[in-house]
């Protein structure tokens, strides 16, 4: 039974990027978003340290400043219009969160309070600089609800629980999508005038990771197979600090109030790699560092982790060393309680899922896959291109992990993660109904749910024998030795036949549960192919890029190459081959210099 639904603007995903999108296309445009979960649930309720805007309540700040800080954290990659863009536009959607009644932590006199975050400094004097804005460890979740509530007074339409498998199109012209309703089974297409795809990142490609089990590269994959690119999939961030094994996030704001990484000696190494900002250097400096120190045998015990030690005597011992002061000028001291009234989920966390009490011991890290800063191309104004010219494809928008404006770069900076939600998943609602209210509604084909039927029924009706579980292991397994923090071209090489090897097994892969409700048998097979396509086309573009640069970091070609590699990677994915292309960089006044922290 398939079901028919029309709206002008239809969003896929609804976490922080497609709740900002619905908020703002919903003052002009009849707006429905789409989730394969319940909003709250989205993945940007983990974020745990802040959002990045030079407010300067505690010390002095500057937008350019951040803007800076951004394009060198990429690696000189990123678009600086847009980066500039985002970072003006910080300031005021901090406040206007702040007038929505966001919950944010306070300074005793009732401002918005802000914590050092990894990359961010004050440009002159170079030392951190306190930017992030933040509740407690839960500003991702608090976004959530806030924008939530306010899309519920705004009536925006909200189909929980439906999951996005196709994007319809007809002339080039983006007009809506099919998506599966859990709870029954039926197909539903949703005709629009324009769709938004906000569905996150794909971080379940690698087998330790911060992302939730829902990260499954679903937009990239869907606009892939309708002939759309994905840029700059070789990079993709791995955090720090995440729970060792688990990959749980241990959020950067535990070092920006303080904490310190130490190896197996008991040393403070960062020191040796960052002399400047040490701990709170940029996120792929760091992760790099834990390597080469685990790779050196300075691991705890000699084993593949390291310790973060958030120990009040320890921070103390640290700011001390270090000179750090408060902006009242007086040394820094924390104790026990204000280290829990600041990061208490993160110290719930360590003592759940690790047995460990952070305020007495120090907690066991290894770096995490985190983040995409590659996905679905797009402009600042969160318009889908889909060439090397920057051509627009009419009807179609993405913001937030899933798309790629691009203004992280090589390498995202913390705190720019929920800032670039906010930034462009409003300018994507905005600009998505300002299109729709001189768009007309395009035909939809005869028969729309005809791919859709067609990737199911192959899943039911395979009697192959291969197991998701299976597949997907292997594939976790062989990124995270050959594509992850570090990369040569051998190990590339194994990984691209792997996933060619993969992705033929996965075509014999059968489903246990041929019911029609809540099927999550059969969507996890779904899911699986598009990490798959995902993780086939990072490995290929990845071996493609003969440098290092911000997140890729390749032992065999060690050096960073503005002379061939200033560019962006576009990659399109046609069967079993990937055809790539590249686009110039936008560089306004940042000209691309070494990075020091």
């Amino acid at each position: 039974m398939v079901q028919h639904h029309q709206h002008e603007v239809i969003i896929v995903g609804a976490g922080g990027a497609g709740l900002m999108a619905a908020l703002y296309a919903s003052r002009g445009a009849d707006t429905a978003v789409l989730s394969k979960l319940y909003p709250t649930r989205s993945h940007t309720g983990a974020a745990q340290g802040g959002v990045g805007a030079a407010l300067g309540n505690l010390e002095p700040d500057k937008t350019d400043w951040h803007a800076f800080d951004t394009v060198k954290g990429a690696d000189y990659l990123g678009d600086q219009d847009a980066i500039e863009f985002m970072c003006a536009e910080a300031v005021p959607i901090v406040y206007e969160l702040e007038h929505m009644g966001l919950p944010f932590s306070r300074t005793p006199d009732g401002r918005i309070a802000q914590r050092r975050f990894g990359g961010h400094t004050n440009n002159e004097t170079k030392q951190p600089v306190m930017r992030a804005c933040y509740a407690a460890d839960r500003t991702g979740h608090m976004i959530l609800q806030t924008l939530y509530q306010q899309c519920i007074k705004n009536k925006v339409h909200f189909y929980d629980e439906f999951h996005v498998l196709d994007l319809l199109t007809r002339d080039g012209v983006a007009n809506g999508v099919v998506a599966v309703e859990l709870a029954t089974g039926d197909l539903h297409v949703f005709h629009a005038k324009a769709v938004v795809f906000a569905t996150g990142g794909h971080g379940r490609v690698w087998e330790v990771t911060s992302n939730a089990y829902a990260y499954t590269g679903d937009g990239v994959a869907i606009t892939m197979r309708r002939g759309i690119p994905a840029e700059d999939m070789e990079f993709f961030q791995f955090h720090p600090t995440g729970i060792r094994r688990m990959g749980i996030l241990i959020t950067e704001g535990v070092r920006g109030e303080g904490g310190v990484l130490l190896n197996g000696k008991g040393e403070r190494f960062m020191e040796r790699y960052a002399p400047t900002v040490k701990d709170l250097a940029s996120r792929d400096v760091v992760s790099r560092a834990m390597n080469l120190e685990i790779k050196a045998g300075n691991g705890i015990d000699g084993k593949r982790y390291l310790h973060l030690d958030m120990r009040p005597e320890t921070v103390n011992k640290y700011a001390e060393l270090d000179g750090r002061k408060n902006p009242d000028g007086q040394p820094y001291r924390v104790t026990g309680e204000q280290l829990l009234a600041k990061v208490p989920d993160i110290i719930d966390f360590a003592r759940t899922y690790m047995n460990v009490d952070p305020i007495k011991e120090p907690m066991p890290v290894q770096p995490t896959a985190h983040y995409a800063m590659g996905g679905i191309p797009t402009n600042m104004h969160a318009e889908v291109v889909i060439d090397s010219k920057n051509t627009v494809m009419p009807g179609l928008y993405a913001a937030g992990e899933v798309a790629c404006v691009s203004v992280h770069g090589a390498n995202r900076l913390g705190t720019n993660s929920l800032l670039d939600i906010l930034v462009f998943g409003k300018e994507a609602g905005l600009r998505a109904a300002e299109y729709a209210k001189g768009a007309q509604y395009k035909a939809l084909d005869d028969d729309p749910t005809a791919f859709t039927r067609e990737q199911l029924n192959r899943l039911l009706k395979s009697t192959g024998g291969e197991k998701v579980v299976t597949i997907s292991e292997e594939m976790k397994i062989k990124m995270m030795d050959d594509v992850g923090v570090f990369r040569g071209e051998a190990g590339m090489r194994s990984a691209e036949q792997k996933m060619r090897e993969l992705r033929e097994r996965y075509k014999k892969v059968s489903v246990e549960d041929q019911g029609r409700k809540f099927n999550t048998d059969l969507l996890n097979a779904w899911e699986l192919g598009c990490l798959l396509d995902v993780a086939l086309v990072t490995s290929v573009c990845a071996l493609a890029r003969q440098e290092s640069r911000g997140a890729h970091a390749r032992e065999d070609f060690p050096k960073r190459d503005d002379a061939n590699w200033m560019k962006h990677t576009l990659a399109w994915l046609e069967g079993d081959h990937v055809r790539l292309d590249y686009k110039s960089v936008a560089v306004t006044k940042y000209q691309p210099m070494v990075r020091v922290y």
